[in-house]
């Protein structure tokens, strides 16, 4: 079964006492002073002591390249659309990214970004804004947003603070032909359950 906890309300659980730990996107940058962001930092941590699979989607990403040492920062142009990745050679032997082809399509959306990792952390993923995606340990993370589907994707792009020329581009790249192919990248949620499934089992 699948717990959810809101931590912007101060939703945290007090340990992880699961088989994994998801954490997804957020409107926050990780280095903001707030208490649910120190909270919810700490329960990566501990997870990650536990070793236990963590999975980190954009802000998520962001968060658990924090917690290991890494650092964010704001970007100085928001990477935003459907991107071209690149996997890495480690990238295209990680079992998070079985059946993957590199490069691949993805949905982007964000203002911060990873800009540096900690000894021990594997790049598998990048294009030319950088990093897109990490492993350390039992934990990845993804820059980008692969369950977003084309409502979210239009919706999420009309919300954003950017000139109305650049939105109008986003929404004109957010085709069905885009989307089914972005939709590939949806095969990492499987390949991470999986995994989750298999060290269960053990």
């Amino acid at each position: 079964s699948v717990e959810e906890f809101d931590v912007t309300d101060g939703h945290v659980p007090a340990d992880p006492d699961h088989d994994a730990v998801v954490v997804t996107g957020s409107r926050a940058s990780v280095y903001w002073d707030e208490d649910w962001i120190d909270a919810t930092r700490a329960v990566v941590r501990r997870a990650l002591d536990r070793d236990l699979p963590v999975l980190g989607v954009c802000w998520g990403h962001q968060l658990l390249a924090d917690a290991v040492g890494g650092t964010v920062e704001a970007m100085d142009d928001r990477e935003m659309g459907y991107r071209e990745v690149y996997l890495t050679r480690a990238g295209g032997s990680d079992p998070v990214f079985a059946g993957i082809e590199s490069p691949f399509l993805a949905f982007t959306t964000h203002g911060d970004a990873v800009v540096d990792l900690p000894e021990g952390a594997t790049r598998l993923a990048e294009n030319d804004y950088g990093l897109q995606a990490f492993r350390h340990g039992s934990a990845v993370g993804v820059q980008f947003h692969p369950e977003y589907d084309r409502r979210t994707a239009r919706e999420v792009t009309r919300g954003k603070d950017l000139p109305e020329e650049r939105i109008e581009s986003v929404l004109a790249g957010i085709t069905e032909r885009n989307y089914e192919r972005a939709s590939r990248t949806k095969a990492l949620f499987a390949d991470f359950v999986e995994a989750v499934g298999t060290r269960a089992a053990d």
